[in-house]
């Protein structure tokens, strides 16, 4: 049964639209014998819901501190499909505010990224300082003259709030605290993000490019499907770009962390195993970490990780693992990206891909885990080229007319009792529920579990979903 928590007043939910509510009907009864409609990764009705529903109240990612590490920087991000300044101001303070102009709407950054004192508005010349508030406007006098300033400010999320250097954002006032929000999930992000005490930073600017298909085959993917290694991503193995063999690989953990936030590590059975460690990192700059944030429990599963990749619900993905651009000239290294799948419709995303190196790393292996990204994850990358085909075709199918004629469900019935070798474990030291091996889909199961949940809860009600 769903737990529905009450909260302080949300905006009103809308009334859901006849082809909404039969989708996640389907959904509901499906879900719990492994089926999914095909029609949730298409319908455009479904997609308007889920601008309100899931990216009007959940928690999303926007940006890295030391992307806005000096006072007066900035980046514009996104909440759905709205555009939000992220800034620090003189004072040190990060903010996330609505770019909008509060006289006429008009969207007042018109750069990227960069470093300013203020935001001015193209259209009237209503002026901002970095903190949103409203400092002038040409001939204030004549024009305004005994207006407020304060009330007239740019309108900033409802709440913001970092985690281990992560900035998050969410436009409903009555959401649980980011970290109440993210629950067992932090235990999963302090063992990557809060490894070495330093903590990490971004090498160089987000790539961003634009992919026709839904945003939750994205976030479906890196929940934790590993089922299509040995198939799409087959040449990868050939070329010798990933030092793990295919079947080592699949031998780890799918964790359902907490309702909606999945993981998965392909990890060796003991910390005497051959093989990377620590995601592939260089082992000296291993054994120079500073790890007195976290537990020895969450040391020993960084130590045999080999694979770490996780979903934030809703479109926040990470992915740390050993890989190579060219495994005739360079060994393979540690690699991070972050990644969000970015809505632009129903059938188009636009993905936002951050390559992140730990503070500590030289020069010389920031950049080799930099290229070693670009040739792997990323616009040209190899891994990007495979995944990026299915899901144009999920989305495709998502909306034919056949597949809504025909009632298509899709398929996520591997690891339900009796079907494959997973099997849940029972002495797992984090948090949530794990199972052993990969071969097993009840991450998306619970990806899909709180989606359906949040598709459906009515104002201020924040739903409390159980695990598989």
């Amino acid at each position: 049964m769903t737990e529905i928590v009450d909260r302080p007043t949300a905006p009103a939910t809308p009334d859901l639209h006849p082809q909404v509510d039969s989708l996640l009907a389907k959904l509901e009864t499906g879900l719990p014998n492994g089926q999914v409609p095909a029609g949730i990764f298409g319908n455009p009705h479904v997609y308007q819901h889920e601008l309100r529903q899931v990216f009007g109240r959940c928690w999303v990612f926007l940006a890295h501190e030391s992307e806005v590490a000096a006072n007066g920087d900035y980046v514009v991000r996104k909440i759905g499909e709205d555009n939000f300044i992220v800034s620090r101001d003189e004072r040190g303070a990060l903010h996330v505010l609505f770019d909008a102009c509060r006289h006429r709407g008009v969207q007042v950054c018109r750069a990227d990224s960069g470093n300013t004192s203020h935001f001015r508005c193209p259209y009237h010349g209503w002026t901002y300082s970095t903190d949103g508030s409203l400092v002038g406007a040409p001939l204030w006098r004549n024009a305004f003259g005994g207006m407020d300033k304060a009330k007239n400010g740019l309108v900033p999320a409802a709440q913001v709030s970092t985690y281990l250097g992560l900035i998050f954002a969410t436009l409903d006032p009555s959401a649980p605290p980011l970290q109440e929000y993210l629950g067992g999930m932090s235990w999963y992000l302090d063992l990557l993000f809060g490894l070495d005490a330093d903590g990490l930073e971004v090498l160089g600017a987000p790539q961003r490019f634009v992919v026709d298909a839904n945003w939750k085959s994205g976030a479906d993917n890196f929940s934790g499907d590993d089922y299509h290694l040995g198939t799409l991503h087959r040449s990868v193995w050939e070329i010798g770009a990933f030092p793990v063999p295919f079947r080592e690989n699949m031998m780890g953990y799918h964790i359902q962390a907490a309702p909606g936030h999945s993981l998965s590590f392909s990890m060796a059975p003991d910390e005497n195993e051959p093989g990377p460690k620590f995601f592939g990192f260089p082992e000296g700059l291993a054994a120079s970490f500073d790890t007195s944030r976290i537990s020895e429990h969450q040391l020993s599963i960084a130590r045999r990780s080999r694979v770490f990749v996780g979903n934030v619900f809703p479109n926040f993905s990470i992915l740390a693992l050993p890989m190579t651009e060219d495994g005739s000239h360079f060994p393979p290294t540690g690699i991070i990206t972050i990644r969000t799948w970015q809505p632009k419709g129903p059938g188009q995303i636009e993905i936002w891909n951050w390559f992140l190196g730990y503070k500590r790393m030289t020069p010389e292996q920031k950049d080799r885990a930099y290229r070693a990204g670009l040739g792997t994850f990323s616009v040209g990358g190899a891994f990007e080229m495979d995944d990026t085909e299915p899901w144009i075709t999920v989305g495709r199918t998502g909306r034919s007319v056949a597949a809504e004629l025909l009632d298509f469900q899709l398929n996520y019935e591997m690891g339900m009792p009796g079907i494959g070798i997973s099997t849940r474990v029972a002495d797992w030291p984090g948090p949530g529920v794990a199972y052993w091996t990969r071969y097993e889909e009840g991450v998306q199961r619970n990806l899909y579990r709180y989606y359906t949940a949040m598709m459906r809860a009515r104002a201020g009600e924040w739903p409390d979903v159980p695990l598989e």
